[in-house]
C-alpha cells in the first residue's frame, strides 16, 4: 500500500476494512519515521468537510491518511497517544522537500475537533505551528442535515423537532464531564448537538485562543459549493501550496431529504440570529446565509 495519496476505492466495505486494517498495522510498525500533520480540517460537521478534503488530497502537494479522511485523535482517541496518531500518516521521507520537489503538506479532517472542548488545546500542544481550516454553514440547514445524518447512521431515533426539544437535557453536564475526564466520551455531545454545533463564534474563539487567528482559515460551505475554484484558491494560499488547476470538485457524503418546513426554518433562524451576529462580529463580515 502506497503512502502517497490513495484514492477512495469503489470496493465493498469488508474489503476496505481489511485493507485499512493491514495499512494501520503497517503504519503503527513504522510510526517512528512518519510525519505529523501540518494542517487539519477541524469541522464543522455537515458543512462539506468530506467534499473539501477529497478535493485537497487531489493536490500534488497534499497527502492525507490513506483510505480515510480523519483519525479522530484529538477528540475521541487522544488516550492512544501521539505515536499512535503519527502512525496514520505518510513517511517523512515522502513529504520533505528536496531535489527540486516542494514540501508536501500533510493533513486530516475530523469534524468533531471544532466542537470538542479539549480538542483545540490538544491540537495546539501536539502540533505546534499547525494550520486549521474550519467550514461553516447556515446553522439551520446544518442542524437539519446533521439530524438526517445521525438518523441514517442509527445514532438518533427521534424526529427532528423532538430531538431539538431533548437537546438541552441530552447535553446537560456533558461538556463538563469531558473536561473533567480526558478519556471520557459522550454519545450525545458528539451526535445530538444539533443547535449547539451551530454556535460557531464560541467554537472559533476557543480555537483562536489556542492556535492563533493567523493560523485559522474559515470557509463558508455555501461559497465553497457556489464558487469552488475561487474558495479553493484561498485555501491553497493559506496552506502555502501552489495553485493546481486539475482539481475535480464534487459533493460527497450527501443524503436526500425533504426540505425543512418553512415554519420550523423561520423559528430556528430566529434562534440563531444572535449567534450569527456573534459570528459576524468575530469575522468582521456577515456570513453568506445572512446576506
Amino acid at each position: 500500500m502506497s503512502d502517497a495519496n490513495t484514492p477512495w476505492l469503489p470496493v465493498p466495505d469488508p474489503v476496505k476494512r481489511s485493507v485499512r486494517s493491514v495499512h494501520t498495522a503497517l503504519g503503527q510498525a513504522t510510526r517512528g519515521v512518519r510525519a505529523l500533520p501540518t494542517f487539519v480540517v477541524a469541522g464543522a460537521q455537515r458543512c462539506g468537510t468530506t467534499s473539501l478534503f477529497r478535493a485537497l488530497v487531489q493536490h500534488p502537494q497534499v497527502f492525507g491518511p490513506p483510505l480515510r479522511k480523519g483519525v479522530h485523535y484529538f477528540d475521541t482517541d487522544y488516550h492512544r497517544g501521539l505515536d499512535w496518531y503519527r502512525g496514520h500518516f505518510p513517511l517523512r521521507v515522502l513529504v520533505r522537500a528536496g531535489s527540486g520537489r516542494p514540501r508536501i503538506e500533510v493533513g486530516e479532517s475530523s469534524p468533531y475537533y471544532v466542537f470538542h472542548p479539549l480538542a483545540p488545546e490538544r491540537i495546539s500542544r501536539d502540533l505546534p505551528g499547525v494550520k486549521v481550516v474550519v467550514m461553516v454553514r447556515d446553522p439551520v440547514e446544518r442542524a437539519y442535515s446533521a439530524h438526517s445524518h445521525e438518523l441514517a447512521r442509527g445514532f438518533e431515533t427521534e424526529p427532528f423537532e423532538r430531538a431539538l426539544e431533548l437537546e438541552p437535557e441530552r447535553l446537560r453536564g456533558e461538556e463538563e464531564r469531558l473536561r473533567a475526564d480526558p478519556a471520557a466520551r459522550s454519545h450525545s455531545h458528539q451526535h445530538h448537538a444539533y443547535l449547539a454545533r451551530g454556535r460557531y463564534a464560541e467554537q472559533l474563539r476557543r480555537l483562536e485562543r489556542h492556535v492563533g487567528r493567523h493560523r485559522l482559515h474559515v470557509v463558508e460551505s455555501e461559497a465553497y459549493f457556489d464558487r469552488p475554484e475561487q474558495v479553493f484558491a484561498g485555501i491553497e494560499d493559506f496552506l502555502g501550496i501552489a495553485h493546481c488547476d486539475r482539481i475535480r470538485f464534487a459533493r460527497h457524503n450527501t443524503r436526500p431529504r425533504d426540505p425543512i418546513p418553512v415554519r420550523l426554518h423561520a423559528r430556528l433562524a430566529e434562534h440563531f440570529a444572535g449567534h450569527d451576529q456573534d459570528l459576524a462580529d468575530w469575522w468582521g463580515r456577515d456570513p453568506q446565509w445572512r446576506r
